[in-house]
């Protein structure tokens, strides 16, 4: 019998999943899609349940033959592609080209590579998934309807060069509408008052001006807030009440595909499609000197913040070997996913703990180090205890006016320790 052809996207995750596998695999790259709608014309047939007309894309030809001979000498193709919507699709238009060549085809499914999970993942073959299929195609079809029929409209109306899009248009006009209430919006003017103060013991502290006569503070002109300064000026400031309070502030969840975009840029300034392309190679995997091609994180689409057990168990076992006991709390934190969340995959986290961040440090590049320390580092926080604040607020009173000052005091850092 022939070895079992493994087929994933790229040459990275090929090198990654080959390192798993046994000598009966044999592991190739299909380079992502190799089908598509045509480029020069619609490739839908709208008066025939919108029926696509797809075909092989050039740059893949000479991939999808070599696949095609590889198949037909295999013992059964086992499809590893990426597990949503795109790579199911990418693997039921492996399974179109190649089912002449192997019947045997099946779909592999996993969400981290690494050793233990692609091992089950190929104990576990499966069927391809027709929803997953249908839910591609559909978008795919969008694309190419909304592209290829409203774009020539807006050449004619507008302007040559324009274009229109499925997703492009909607944001589009969610722009507009956001600018024409901007423009609409009519401003009106309000002062602030902070005043500067000095207790018997350092350090002076800043007091926003909240009340006047009992009333919320509304000072509409410059005329207003001027008296109320130069009256303030000759007036005393009595401390009127103190009240201090503990406050919780409890650790935010793993991360999920939009906030790990939106740290990515505000810590980093990296564009949405950076960011995906740098979480792409960290779940692919990346060299890692002697243990070669290491898968570093979870799948990185996904919109939940479901962990695995195994995880949790082993985040613990950090904590409690890095950390004092005080910074893990008495039970695995559980955080519940948005209602309208799919979770079909985890929440992105690190793969394994024997791997931190400066562990990795001298084998990747900066935005890969950068990226994985964050993922790594709200993956441990969002299981370690509360930070402990005191807050301490003072009302203070001149004559009618009424000024607040707030203080905070770490009493016990928790998770804010990383």
């Amino acid at each position: 019998m022939g070895k079992r052809l493994v087929i994933v996207e790229s040459p990275a995750k090929a090198k990654t999943v080959n390192k798993y596998l046994g000598s009966d695999f044999l592991v190739k790259a299909s380079m992502g899609h190799i089908r598509d709608l045509p480029k020069k014309s619609l490739g839908v047939d709208i008066e025939h349940d919108f029926k696509p007309d797809y075909e092989i894309i050039p740059a893949r030809t000479s991939t999808v033959a070599e696949l095609q001979k590889a198949a037909k000498q295999s013992e059964a193709v086992l499809l590893a592609a990426d597990p949503d919507r795109e790579g199911e699709a990418i693997c039921w238009h492996l399974s179109t080209v190649l089912g002449a060549f192997n019947k045997n085809i099946y779909r592999v499914l996993f969400h981290e590579i690494t050793k233990g999970a692609v091992q089950r993942a190929f104990e576990n073959l499966r069927e391809l998934d027709q929803n997953k299929i249908n839910a591609q195609q559909a978008r795919r079809l969008l694309d190419r309807l909304v592209g290829y029929l409203i774009s020539p409209l807006l050449w004619k109306k507008i302007g040559r060069g324009l274009s229109a899009g499925r997703v492009q248009s909607i944001a589009l006009r969610v722009i507009c509408e956001r600018e024409r209430e901007i423009k609409d919006f009519i401003p009106e003017e309000y002062w602030s008052i902070t005043a500067e103060l000095k207790a018997s013991n350092p350090p002076p502290f800043k007091a926003a001006l909240t009340e006047i006569d009992g009333k919320k503070t509304k000072i509409k002109n410059e005329k207003s807030a001027t008296a109320a300064v130069s009256e303030l000026r000759n007036l005393p400031f009595d401390l009127e009440k103190v009240e201090v309070k503990e406050k919780k502030r409890n650790p935010s969840p793993p991360y999920i595909t939009s906030t790990l975009q939106q740290d990515g840029f505000r810590l980093f300034h990296f564009p949405v499609k950076k960011t995906m392309y740098v979480a792409q190679r960290l779940y692919e995997g990346l060299e890692i000197g002697p243990k070669g091609s290491v898968g570093l994180i979870t799948y990185m689409r996904t919109d939940s913040v479901r962990v695995s057990n195994q995880a949790l168990s082993w985040a613990r076992k950090y904590i409690r070997q890095n950390y004092s006991e005080e910074y893990l709390p008495e039970k695995s934190r559980i955080y519940k996913n948005k209602r309208k969340a799919q979770d079909a995959h985890e929440a992105i986290r690190p793969t394994t703990l024997s791997l931190p961040p400066d562990a990795v440090k001298p084998y990747l590049a900066k935005e890969e180090y950068n990226l994985y320390r964050i993922i790594w580092n709200r993956f441990i926080a969002s299981q370690m205890s509360s930070a402990l604040i005191e807050e301490t607020v003072f009302d203070i009173k001149a004559s009618k006016y009424k000024f607040k000052a707030k203080g905070e005091v770490i009493k016990f850092d928790g998770y804010f320790i990383l």
